[in-house]
Formats: structure tokens, C-alpha cells, sequence
């Protein structure tokens, strides 16, 4: 995909993650997601932060939590949940479907990825039988370099992780099989609901 083919996927991601949002009762807004600790709400006011906060007030956040990015993450989502309505932040994604933010060096890959992991938070830890496009997906995977799987901790040592419905895989070892976008939560350190993986590892990485 180029650079404008990944914008306007993102666009897209947006505006259906707003459709799912759309449809939660308030119950739902206030259950957990597969983000440690996070509600529906949080997560929400975590990816829409960068469209309602200046750089400058982000810097200034930061330097709140002196420079550690994921406490500041934290705060400020669990602050701006507080404050804001489901309505509200579910105008904050509508509004902003084709806003250009890029996280720090990650291009709109990394903006895809962003927002394709942090619905899956939602979708998945509500039990919602959402399925993210195949090619949205496969951008994803693809810009995912060691870096980025070390950044998040997992322990992947042993296992071969293969998709079922793309081809892709990663790794060597025991088979842990699974729909595409399953496998990207697992090597985003998310614990899946039972019954979504196969495989003797599976264990490993659900429940």
C-alpha cells in the first residue's frame, strides 16, 4: 500500500470504528477492553487525544510525568474519560476521521496501526464479532519491526504464530494458528478470550 492508500484506509478504520461505537449501549462504554485497565472510555480518549491536544500541551503532559510517555498515556485517558461523554468522544473519532496525525516515526502505518489495535482492544474485549479488513490487517503486520514487537514484552520465544486467513507467520516453533488480527493482539501482549487461537501454545496467550 502507499502512503495515500494507508491514509485513506485509515479514514476508514475511523469511520468504522465510529459505526461500532455508535451502536454500544452505555454499559458497554463502561465495560473493560483487552488494554489493562482501560474501559471503552479510555481507550477512546486515548486514540482521540492527539486530535483535541496541541503538541504543545502534549509536551507539556509529558513533562508532567517527567518524559515517561506511558504514564502520561495513562493519565490523561483516564482524565479525559472522566470528563467527556460517549457522545462527545464519539464526535472526537467522527470529526476526525481524516486527521493527518502520525505518531513519532511511525508514519500513517503507524497511525493505522494505532487505531486497528486499539479497536481490536474494544471489539474483541466486548466479545463483538468485528473483522478488520484483510489488507488493513496486512499494513499493519507488515510495518511491525522487532522494535516494535520488543516494545511490547511478549514472550514469543518457541512459538511459529500462523494465520489462518492471510498469509503471514512469524517466528519458529510450536504452531499457534489464528485469524490474522487475533495473532496481532498476541504480539501486542493482549490476552485473548478463550477459544480464538489453536494450536498447545494457545494457552499461552489466551484467558
Amino acid at each position: 500500500m502507499t502512503d495515500d492508500d494507508v491514509r485513506a484506509a485509515l479514514a476508514k478504520e475511523r469511520m468504522d470504528l465510529v459505526e461500532v461505537l455508535a451502536g454500544l449501549t452505555l454499559e458497554q462504554w463502561d465495560a473493560p477492553t483487552l488494554c489493562a485497565g482501560w474501559r471503552v472510555r479510555e481507550v477512546v480518549a486515548h486514540t482521540t487525544q492527539p486530535f483535541r491536544t496541541s503538541a504543545a500541551r502534549t509536551l507539556l503532559e509529558l513533562a508532567r510525568d517527567r518524559g515517561n510517555f506511558n504514564r502520561m498515556a495513562d493519565r490523561t485517558a483516564r482524565r479525559d474519560a472522566a470528563r467527556m461523554s460517549a457522545g462527545q468522544l464519539l464526535a472526537a473519532v467522527r470529526d476526525n476521521a481524516g486527521h493527518p496525525w502520525t505518531p513519532p516515526g511511525g508514519g500513517p502505518v503507524g497511525a493505522l496501526s494505532h487505531e486497528v489495535i486499539h479497536g481490536l482492544d474494544i471489539t474483541a474485549g466486548l466479545g463483538l464479532d468485528r473483522r478488520v479488513p484483510l489488507d488493513r490487517i496486512a499494513a499493519v503486520l507488515g510495518g511491525m519491526k522487532p522494535r516494535n514487537i520488543a516494545f511490547f514484552g511478549v514472550d514469543l520465544q518457541g512459538v511459529r504464530l500462523e494465520a489462518n486467513d492471510l498469509e503471514w507467520h512469524h517466528g519458529t516453533g510450536e504452531p499457534v494458528r489464528g485469524a490474522a488480527q487475533d495473532l496481532l493482539l498476541v504480539i501486542c501482549a493482549r490476552r485473548l478470550p478463550a477459544g480464538r487461537l489453536e494450536g498447545a501454545a494457545a494457552g499461552r496467550f489466551s484467558g
